[in-house]
């Protein structure tokens, strides 16, 4: 497994302070939340991306994917009743697996609870069968990049579609692509009524990412998580891919965040 970083908590460094950080503290990889370059990345050039996948090389980070690809973009939704919001949803998402591609990445990580919401009078059924048709070019798109969309359960206190890791299984399991898995997050699995370590076990090999936080909304090691189990259940299934940080409290500031997390994940593997 190697270690990862989400690069927004290192805002409001330049990109090659938060890259140079993250290298020198040990990480493997850093992870890039698109609204921290560029409100939309169709507005960042092939020359832009360019030198951010040769700023990562030059400071010794790889780029292992990006995620929060929707966050402050408008008038984009997947399961919106208007098709010509579905059409640019689904436009877009295409353009994020170009983008993630470009930067070197191979991960699209997709949570964005506010624009899958089922909005009044959609039902789930209808929802569903939207947001599959949303993702269907652009998971033909990633098996031509080499690019993996990660489809992300999240909690019914963030979203009413797809809250589950069970339920997020059988969602990309009917585009039947290899291009299409789901991602495990701590914080999340943490609304389930399972444990974890058996969710991981129940996930597997249907996930494709890992992110590693508190249910406190802080790091690794800032909160009650046990991650001993979870190491041991990742291991156990044969997980050999990402185990990136992502946090939502940044009370701590970067520094103390990033090194701290690390190490935690580094006793608790071993």
């Amino acid at each position: 497994m190697r270690f990862a970083i989400c690069n927004e908590i290192f805002q409001p460094w330049p990109l090659e302070r938060g890259f140079r950080f993250a290298a020198q503290a040990g990480y493997d990889a850093i992870e890039i939340a698109p609204f921290t370059i560029s409100k939309y990345v169709t507005d960042i050039s092939s020359g832009e991306r360019a030198a951010i996948r040769a700023l990562a090389a030059r400071e010794g980070i790889a780029i292992s994917g990006i995620h929060w690809v929707l966050a402050f973009t408008e008038g984009l939704h997947l399961t919106h009743p208007d098709p010509a919001v579905r059409a640019r949803t689904a436009d877009y998402l295409r353009a994020l697996v170009e983008f993630c591609a470009d930067l070197g990445g191979s991960t699209v990580v997709v949570g964005s609870p506010k624009q899958r919401n089922l909005m009044d009078g959609v039902d789930f059924d209808t929802g569903w069968g939207w947001a599959l048709d949303g993702f269907r070019e652009a998971v033909r798109r990633s098996e031509q990049l080499g690019v993996v969309i990660c489809f992300e359960p999240l909690a019914p206190s963030e979203t009413n579609f797809i809250n589950t890791a069970q339920e997020a299984v059988r969602f990309t399991a009917e585009l039947s692509s290899p291009s299409f898995r789901i991602i495990l997050d701590v914080k999340a699995m943490s609304s389930e009524l399972k444990p974890i370590p058996q969710i991981i076990r129940e996930s597997w090999p249907h996930f494709a990412y890992f992110h590693a936080n508190d249910q406190n909304l802080k790091g690794p090691g800032f909160g009650s998580t046990d991650f001993g189990p979870i190491a041991k259940a990742l291991r156990e299934v044969g997980y050999d891919g990402t185990v990136s940080v992502e946090v939502f409290n940044f009370e701590e500031g970067p520094e103390l965040i990033a090194t701290r997390s690390l190490a935690h994940l580094k006793t608790m593997f071993g």
